[in-house]
């Protein structure tokens, strides 16, 4: 797994792209994220500009304690929320990148972010080391 110029948290696996999908959704749910949508943006882009581009999915996982907490500590927190996953498909590896949690420290200054933020990190952390091994 690797930090990507600080916002974004990357890995790769050999799994199929809907195995990816539906391993990195078992994963995160293992870790208290549930998936609030779905966009399919190989589809999107499809339908609306009749594009051919590689499978390309954005889950946004959220953890209803942790955000709670957020909305409670900061309104506007709702901006960066909720944590995107995406998957994308490069032919012969899948990609799994994370939003980094910490950036919402380095956007919002306040010491209960900076607090969730490394509480969220260490649950999102695991899922893309656990993805990486399969």
């Amino acid at each position: 797994m690797e930090n990507v110029g600080g916002y974004a948290l990357r890995t790769t696996t050999t799994l199929s792209f809907e195995d990816a999908i539906a391993k990195t959704t078992e994963l995160l749910a293992a870790n208290g994220f549930g998936i609030l949508t779905e966009i399919d943006v190989q589809a999107t882009l499809k339908k609306k500009l009749n594009l051919d581009t590689k499978p390309y999915k954005i889950l946004g996982a959220c953890n209803p304690p942790f955000a709670h907490r957020a909305l409670e500590a900061e309104n506007l927190i709702g901006v960066l929320l909720p944590c995107n996953v995406v998957v994308w498909d490069e032919g012969d590896h899948r990609v799994v990148s994370a939003i980094n949690p910490m950036i919402m420290a380095e956007v919002v200054d306040s010491d209960e972010i900076r607090s969730l933020a490394g509480e969220v990190s260490n649950l999102l952390t695991p899922v893309l080391e656990a993805i990486e091994k399969l």
